[in-house]
């Protein structure tokens, strides 16, 4: 898979790998963990999670802008490692105020805007090389497995460490628990008898409880605990990453494209250089824009100021931009734009999309779903379906069918041991439904760019811009999987604060389908707009519109509050259909403008 690519993308590939795993261990846990530790409500968890996420996204700006200044991508992306460890170090320390974690979020979010769009710049600068440019979409779905492959373990670990913590001080995992101990502490849960039934049964001694309010307590701390040492596992994460990025990253462009840049800022006009000028009007339309919004019912000016900073960048930008310059740049926004819409969408996954996983899937499963929720049966079924490929590969050599061979056997085996040696219900982990995204990703990876690669033999594969329009389609179709699956259901402004009951759970499966069409689209999208930017984007700006990208991106994630907002006010099914709504409007208006970014994509070619 790697063969044509250059040595400097398998560098980027690991260094990403293990900076995700510890970004998306803390990810997996965030938004319940504001809720287990300070008691906050799902709206109000999720806002400072849409803040953080939209924070993430949007300084990366500001490393785009300094690494295109300096022309010093690597330092940059170093100094953003180092800061991320930092702020990974400061969530891990039990006892932090609400203040105090928002300031270390702040840290790992100027840490990861260093970091994050500047790889990807200097991944997209491995193949302005004519020698590999033709492999760039290919390499950017390759880099975006190694994104994968960190963020597939990443909820298996925060899980696993958190309940090895709650066992050993007693307990067992209960995600309706937290909830209920806040209303008990605070003193507004009407009814006890709730609360006192998963009590009972969340101590492992047997014993019953007889204080619930201490019991609620104490169950709070240590859950959070948990929590806090999960934080501190990515925090070693981010050391990995950061060893391998300074003993390899030699492999990275780094001088020769500080050149290329150079040479062609010499033929920029006068005009694009009056800074004062571009700076005042960005910022004229930013406060602007953020006056406007506010006075809009429902708004404030703290959602102002996003949109606000994404019309200055789009000011910025085609300010700055020459002539010739501009078609490529007006070209990036209407995809940025899009772009918007689908991570609103799609980031659900570690917001309402979580919230139902907790409230609205079944708390056990049978022996053979439980197959898919512990690590080491997942893993051998993962290596199981790869023996059969290997021995049902036309391709294959008698060597691989062997491999594959033995494969199918040991590991098939082991499903089988774990199938047999289960309990007839098992308890699961509403965290881990965010593991089926990446492992969905790693799987299918290889089947797209086979897909693609089919396509193009035949002379029929989409432009980049047209398999962006197919991955919004395609994501809007994840989200009528989820719709249906919640006709039946009980909506959480219809249970006054109680626990969902047993009643209104469904099948983890239709969530995991939701997820597996979500990711076809993910790869769809996002790889392939990473590519596009890369390709599209004039070389003196290759940080700063990746910085662009990432923008768009922060922006649909401060969208995120959409589903939080109404999570407790509307119907389920109209929740989902919002999005599905949101999805087929941007594939409609991106198809709508096909035409021109095709255009602009064969000039670039």
């Amino acid at each position: 898979m790697l063969k044509n690519h250059p040595k400097g993308l398998l560098v980027a590939f690991f260094t990403n790998m293990g900076e995700r795993f510890g970004f998306y261990t803390m990810m997996a846990i965030l938004v319940l963990f504001l809720q287990v530790k300070y008691g906050l409500t799902e709206q109000a968890a999720g806002e400072y999670y849409s803040w953080f996420y939209f924070a993430i996204y949007a300084l990366a700006l500001v490393g785009g802008m300094l690494a295109d200044w300096s022309k010093k991508y690597k330092t940059v992306i170093l100094w953003g490692q180092i800061i991320m460890f930092v702020g990974y170090v400061l969530i891990a320390l039990p006892g932090m105020s609400l203040a105090g974690t928002m300031a270390a979020l702040l840290i790992i979010s100027m840490g990861n805007g260093f970091f994050k769009g500047n790889l990807q710049a200097v991944v997209g600068q491995l193949y302005d090389d004519e020698k590999y440019a033709k492999f760039r979409d290919a390499a950017f779905m390759i880099f975006y497995m190694g994104i994968n492959i960190g963020a597939f373990f990443a909820p298996f670990v925060a899980t696993g460490v958190r309940n090895w913590w709650l066992e050993s001080h007693g307990f067992v995992h209960d995600g309706s628990i937290p909830a209920l101990a806040h209303q008990m502490i605070n003193g507004t849960l009407a009814n006890t008898s709730q609360l006192q039934d998963l009590a009972n049964k969340a101590v492992l001694s047997g014993q019953p409880v007889t204080d619930l309010a201490a019991f609620a307590q104490q169950y709070l701390d240590v859950f959070s605990k948990g929590y806090n040492l999960a934080f501190a596992v990515a925090a070693g994460a981010m050391i990995i990453s950061l060893l391998v990025y300074v003993i390899f990253n030699k492999a990275l462009p780094s001088k020769s494209v500080a050149k290329v840049v150079e040479k062609q800022s010499n033929t920029i006009d006068n005009k694009s250089a009056n800074t004062g000028r571009v700076l005042v009007v960005s910022l004229l339309l930013m406060g602007i824009t953020t006056l406007l919004i506010q006075l809009i019912p429902g708004l404030d000016y703290k959602f102002g100021l996003a949109i606000g900073l994404f019309v200055a960048f789009v000011a910025y930008i085609f300010q700055i931009a020459t002539k010739d310059e501009r078609p490529r740049v007006i070209s990036l926004i209407l995809v940025f734009i899009v772009v918007i819409f689908f991570w609103m969408s799609f980031h659900q996954n570690g917001l309402t999309l979580t919230f139902f996983a907790r409230d609205y899937t079944v708390k056990e499963v049978g022996p053979f779903t439980n197959l898919f929720f512990n690590l080491e049966s997942i893993l051998s079924v993962i290596a199981t379906i790869a023996g059969i490929i290997l021995m049902l590969r036309s391709k294959s050599t008698l060597r691989y069918r062997f491999i594959g061979a033995a494969l199918t056997l040991v590991f098939g085996a082991a499903c089988y041991y774990f199938v047999s040696t289960a309990g007839t219900l098992n308890p699961i982990a509403p965290e881990v439904f965010q593991s089926f995204n990446p492992l969905f990703i790693v799987s299918l990876t290889p089947l797209v760019m086979g897909f693609f690669s089919f396509l193009n033999s035949r002379g029929k594969e989409p432009s980049t811009p047209r398999k962006i329009g197919f991955g919004m389609i395609i994501a809007g179709l994840g989200f009528v999987v989820i719709l249906i699956a919640s006709l039946k259901l009980v909506s959480p402004h219809l249970l006054d604060g109680a626990a969902v009951p047993d009643s209104s759970r469904v099948s983890p499966y239709w969530l995991m389908s939701s997820y597996l069409i979500l990711t076809v689209a993910e790869l769809f999208l996002s790889p392939m707009g990473l590519s596009f930017v890369s390709r599209v984007a004039p070389p003196r700006f290759q940080g700063l519109m990746q910085g662009g990208w990432l923008l768009a991106t922060a922006v649909g994630n401060k969208l995120l509050f959409v589903g939080s907002a109404l999570w407790g006010r509307v119907d389920l099914y109209i929740l989902w259909g919002v999005f599905f709504i949101c999805c087929m409007i941007s594939a409609t208006f991106i198809f709508s403008m096909m035409k021109r970014l095709e255009k602009v994509t064969n000039a670039k070619d």
